[in-house]
């Protein structure tokens, strides 16, 4: 399990949506350093979680710090403002414009007076994607010509400008091949070695296993289990997922959530 202090805690969330209780008492951390998995099934309420602690949801109930101090995080932009960068599973990327408009669209920098600084935003891109290690044919090839990696690599590229502490990743691997499956888990071992507090949601349970420290489970809204990925195995995982007992017979489940 992640020793000192989280850079990122919650404790004791609620989150209502009418008459539907998402989020019932929650408990979550992040560490520096440690990749965290958040997994469950269809309606466990990890896409409620990670949208609550990304500002888009305000929760009800409980308590947010980070980096051990008590926060208020009611907008997208107050959670960037701490560090918290969210890379959602639709990557939000334009095909018909280069890497480097992407990584700058809608915070382009000035060189002058109304005219972009294309230089000092290429030159930036190429640093930014040299060190995760992202590996494109140019900063200025389309984005509607590279693969699915490649766009999930400039999606967490985009993620690295503001020099976050916190990158959550939602689904990075759906729809992946092999190959780039492999490349997008190498970029998550980067950010982790950069130091950075890394929160994976998948379905997969070989992705989670292949670079989580600590894998959290949420079931029907609740926090049901914190399993030290090195200490847990699948079948534990899948139990704790389910409500059923570890060893258990029973039908093979896909995790995944909408």
């Amino acid at each position: 399990m992640a020793d000192g202090t989280p850079l990122l805690e919650l404790r004791g969330v609620n989150k209502r949506f009418g008459a539907v209780q998402a989020l019932t008492d929650v408990d979550f951390e992040a560490h520096p350093g440690r990749v965290t998995a958040l997994v469950g099934d269809n309606g466990a309420g990890k896409s409620t979680l990670i949208k609550t602690i990304s500002g888009i949801n305000q929760m009800d109930g409980g308590e947010y710090r980070f980096d051990g101090q008590p926060v208020h995080v009611t907008t997208p932009q107050a959670a960037t403002a701490l560090g918290i960068a969210t890379v959602y599973q639709d990557l939000a990327l334009c095909d018909n414009l280069d890497v480097v408009a992407n990584l700058y669209l809608g915070r382009e920098e000035l060189g002058g007076v109304r005219l972009l600084d294309e230089t000092g935003m290429e030159q930036e891109a190429s640093r930014v994607l040299k060190r995760l290690a992202v590996r494109i044919p140019s900063v200025r090839t389309q984005i509607a010509s590279l693969s699915g990696g490649q766009r999930q690599g400039v999606a967490i590229a985009r993620s690295m400008l503001g020099e976050p502490k916190v990158v959550m990743l939602d689904e990075p691997t759906a729809a992946l091949g092999v190959a780039q499956t492999a490349q997008v888990l190498d970029l998550i071992r980067t950010l982790r070695e950069h130091g950075l507090a890394v929160v994976v949601i998948s379905h997969n349970l070989a992705d989670v296993f292949a670079v989580a420290d600590t894998i959290v489970v949420l079931r029907l809204g609740r926090q049901v289990g914190v399993l030290d990925a090195k200490q847990t195995n699948s079948d534990e995982v899948v139990a704790a997922i389910t409500g059923a007992k570890a060893g258990d017979e029973q039908e093979p489940t896909e995790v995944s959530e909408p």
